[in-house]
């Protein structure tokens, strides 16, 4: 079954479910969320317009009492009691349409207007047998050495703790430190590398060299000249310097300094932050906005000024760090549904709903749904539109962090709402940073005006943190500006169309080459499947001798079977550069074995149709 419509169930539900207590009301909802697509052979070859089964009908949730913390967000609507017998009706895909008009009247009723793929093919066998026998070998090698170490027959340098430290808490738990110790110093090399030029589509770096496998490094006075940057979130190429921004920021830097040295509540709101917030604001579709200094605070310090005890948090499993923290400080109750699958959200949300607090058994006070626009490790997008209809149903919240998506997806760059062709006020809080897309730092939180207007009073980053640099808000102002065309030009456009031009180009011929690359085909945030842990630093040093600068991970950053190379797509990166690294990977591909895609190029169209769906019956 497709999409019907909202559905209206009556006291004569077959279901059997009786009529609501005094007290408690029906909430509609949306009649279902799609269906899934059968996986591929070998593979997780996510395709389809949704991920959910079918879901009827409103949910009976009690009302409770107060909503605890004042947080000012809609309600929504209240489905009263119906009147007309106990007849059960379902509203036409037009009239549903007419209730979920997005922006530009386009409709949110179907979820989604093209194709949504995502691939998250899996390894064959042996490769993450292989990925074992490499981490066993080297956690077996790495007790060997300490065995030599403890003989005192370890000859090179290693760190050693001084006596007078011995009674110290340790910092790491014992696996911790081991494996720092024995396995991430050996290829230790591949991170914090220092560049000395603008992170552009092409940088500079210091070369440095290890005398002492790699505990510590010494600079050889050397400098790596125009290495191609693939691990800058540079998406719409504004890190470079050009003139027009020199001299604007300059102009703004002679005018207020470098800082501002107080908070937003004292004497730290200058009429740059008030520009930022109006810009950001109209740039959204959104009534408010507020701007914070630093993005991993916009996060950490504004959600517990949201939600607290009594409340329920459902986060995504895969979370940035800021969520997680912002949602552990808190104090709310957190749970985590499977990545990306409203599935599992839904399972949460009933189970919230029907049982309530532990022990009590009283309503939650709010639900907060914790989603990122595009997951900077995975690749992949956001289901919003049936995140957003779960939302509707059960009455929940949605706190979307658009830090990798905004100005990086969309038409015009507006992130993942106007992606999807989706309204902003189907979003209670949006969130987004000026760190990626904007070449700046901050973050902003934005949203009703009763929201943005309660962040101001109670957020931690507000009170407590020292406001944005004045020469960072112009920045911003002068990029965001450009990607809106109020600068008078269509070059803003042109970047955010040629990174979606760059990023299918790019995913396309990894596919092509036989990479098993995950996420959807639209997200400039490319991860390359390498799985071997001994590959990872093999991988990155020889791309780094072909000039080419990759950012790799390995485990705990991700799952022990999934390391990988993360590339950056920016709409700096000429075709030439991005020829260059494929034919590099290609070589390094052969050499290293990391072709291990099963899967042939699907002969799907490189360009969607922009239509929306006929859904089927």
């Amino acid at each position: 079954m497709g999409l019907r419509g909202i559905v209206k169930w009556g006291p004569s539900d077959p279901r059997g479910e009786a009529p609501p207590l005094p007290g408690e009301i029906w909430r509609e909802g949306v009649a279902c969320v799609g269906r899934d697509r059968a996986p591929s052979q070998g593979g997780k070859e996510r395709q389809g317009r949704a991920s959910g089964r079918l879901r009827k009908g409103p949910v009976m949730v009690p009302l409770g009492g107060k909503n605890g913390l004042a947080l000012p967000m809609k309600e929504g609507p209240r489905q009263s009691w119906p009147s007309d017998g106990g007849s059960r009706s379902a509203l036409s895909l037009e009239e549903a349409a007419k209730q979920e008009n997005g922006i530009n009247g386009i409709s949110n009723g179907g979820f989604y207007k093209r194709p949504f793929h995502e691939s998250f093919e899996q390894a064959p066998m042996y490769v993450n047998v292989l990925t074992f026998v490499g981490f066993a070998v080297g956690t077996l090698f790495g007790y060997l050495r300490d065995f030599l170490r403890g003989c005192g027959l370890q000859k090179c340098v290693f760190a050693i703790e001084r006596e007078e430290q011995k009674d110290f808490v340790p910092l790491y738990q014992d696996f911790e430190n081991f494996f720092t110790r024995n396995l991430y110093v050996r290829i230790r090399d591949n991170w914090n590398r220092p560049i000395c030029s603008v992170p552009g589509p092409q940088f500079d770096l210091m070369e440095r060299i290890s005398d002492d496998y790699n505990w510590t490094f010494r600079f050889t006075g050397r400098t790596i000249k125009n290495v191609i940057n693939m691990g800058s979130y540079n998406y719409l190429g504004f890190a470079e310097t050009e003139p027009s921004a020199i001299k604007t920021v300059g102009t703004v830097l002679s005018k207020y300094g470098t800082g501002v040295c107080s908070t937003r509540q004292e004497m730290g709101n200058l009429d740059k932050h008030v520009e930022l917030e109006n810009l950001v604001a109209r740039f959204l579709g959104v009534e408010a906005a507020m701007a914070f200094g630093m993005g991993f605070a916009t996060n950490s310090m504004n959600i517990p000024a949201l939600v607290g005890k009594g409340c329920l948090i459902l986060s995504d499993e895969l979370s940035h760090t800021s969520l997680v923290l912002g949602a552990r400080l808190s104090g709310a109750t957190i749970r985590v549904f499977k990545h990306n699958n409203t599935q599992s959200l839904e399972k949460l949300l009933k189970e919230a709903v029907i049982h309530g607090q532990p022990r009590s058994r009283r309503a939650w006070k709010k639900i907060l749904i914790l989603v990122e626009g595009i997951y900077s490790m995975e690749g992949s997008i956001v289901r919003l539109p049936e995140i957003v209809a779960l939302k509707k149903k059960y009455k929940a919240y949605i706190y979307l962090d658009e830090a990798h998506s905004i100005g990086a997806v969309g038409p015009t760059g507006r992130g993942v709402v106007e992606y999807f062709g989706m309204n902003p006020d189907d979003v209670d809080v949006l969130m987004g940073t000026f760190t990626k897309s904007f070449g700046a730092a901050g973050g902003y939180i934005a949203g009703r005006k009763e929201l943005v207007d309660y962040v101001r009073t109670h957020s931690h980053s507000a009170a407590y943190a020292t406001s944005m640099c004045p020469p960072v808000a112009e920045q911003i102002i002068r990029a965001m500006k450009c990607v809106m065309g109020l600068d008078g030009t269509t070059q803003g456009l042109q970047r955010v169309q040629r990174l979606a031009e760059n990023t299918k180009y790019f995913r396309r011929r990894l596919h092509e080459l036989g990479f098993i690359i995950y996420g959807n085909e639209d997200s400039p945030v490319v991860p390359l499947l390498v799985y071997i842990p001994g590959k990872i630093g093999a991988f990155a040093r020889r791309m780094l001798a072909k000039n080419i600068g990759v950012v790799v991970v390995g485990f705990p950053a991700t799952p022990i079977t999934e390391s990988r190379a993360r590339f950056c797509v920016s709409a700096s990166h000429t075709r030439e550069m991005l020829d260059k690294v494929l034919n590099a990977l290609d070589d390094l591909g052969d050499f290293l074995n990391l072709k291990y895609s099963q899967h042939s190029r699907s002969s799907r169209p490189d360009l969607y149709d922009e239509t929306s769906f006929e859904l089927e019956d």
